[in-house]
């Protein structure tokens, strides 16, 4: 007997380090659209209609067609730019500790 309508996973981050996950039936044809109203139905959306979602990890439209057993994954907007962090890290680390400098044989040049 074949199963009517698709299994899909909905997967939200609501704080780091935190995953709420939902497994949904909907029907043939539902769209990213559908499984965000699925679980906002619970309360459960945080950022809303607005929210920037992807499957298995690529970012897709509101609109895209989910297949069985597709992951929809609701991501967070970004704190800080993940380039900035790293030159604050950095700066705060110093040169000498981190990379290539860490660690280096005894009268070795730096970085080798």
């Amino acid at each position: 007997m074949a199963e009517q309508g698709l299994c899909i996973t909905v997967v939200v981050s609501t704080a780091p380090g935190t995953l709420r996950e939902w497994v949904l039936q909907l029907p043939e044809g539902a769209t990213v659209a559908d499984a965000l109203r699925a679980i906002a139905e619970e309360g459960c959306m945080p950022q809303g209609a607005q929210a920037v979602c992807g499957v298995w990890g690529r970012t897709v439209e509101h609109g895209q067609v989910l297949r069985p057993h597709d992951r929809v994954e609701v991501y967070r907007p970004l704190t800080v730019d993940p380039k900035v962090a790293r030159r604050e890290r950095f700066a705060r680390q110093g040169a000498r500790t981190t990379g290539l400098f860490a660690s280096r044989r005894p009268g070795g040049k730096a970085g080798y």
